[in-house]
């Protein structure tokens, strides 16, 4: 009887262990908001599929803010999805004044900028898309986004702990049009890039 109720206290000791460092919140998967997995054979989302799809998750998730950081030459709104730690997002303003003051360094002494770096956090851009043609770039930044805010496992509560992750599309005009190029024909296996209409 003595071992019977410490294995029930160890498996709801687990139990209660688990459901702390995994995300109570639903993320909306890219298959359950695209209709396809990113990289499934034939399919491209759109640049107005990604906007869409990120400000959802945005919304689902506390781990990620979306700021519109621009409009492109065709009107479309340039966002950028920061990604942290929930408790990083509470302090963006104090990690970017850190990090003016690094990369600036004025009247800044050694003692100093070990002082805030050790305060800081990693500023990670990474971007894609810059050649609409070259598809995989905007692709992976969709799979990227979601397994930041979705994932709970240790390496990535770490890695939103000790970075501050700046994803975006560097050109929404040329995944729009590639996009939606590749993906006007209706049989999947006659989908191609080629003979685009403009660059």
């Amino acid at each position: 009887m003595h071992k019977k109720r410490i294995f029930v206290s160890f498996i709801l000791l687990s139990v209660f262990t688990l459901s702390s460092v995994y995300s109570e919140n639903v993320i909306t998967s890219p298959k359950e908001e695209l209709g396809f997995n990113i990289g499934d054979d034939y399919c491209l989302a759109n640049y107005t599929q990604l906007s869409t799809y990120w400000t959802k998750i945005a919304e689902e998730s506390d781990r990620m803010v979306l700021e519109r950081i621009g409009t492109t030459a065709e009107g479309r709104p340039i966002f950028m999805a920061i990604i942290t730690s929930p408790d990083n997002h509470s302090q963006l303003d104090h990690f970017k004044f850190i990090s003016k003051r690094l990369a600036l360094a004025e009247g800044l002494s050694d003692l100093q900028a070990i002082e805030l770096a050790e305060q800081g956090r990693a500023i990670v851009w990474i971007d894609g898309g810059l050649h609409g043609s070259e598809v995989l770039g905007a692709q992976q930044l969709i799979e990227l986004v979601y397994q930041m805010v979705n994932r709970s496992d240790p390496e990535t509560l770490r890695i939103l702990e000790d970075v501050i992750l700046l994803a975006v599309c560097s050109n929404p005009d040329g995944m729009e049009l590639v996009s939606n190029w590749y993906m006007r024909e209706p049989e999947a296996d006659k989908r191609s890039t080629r003979n685009l209409p403009r660059l």
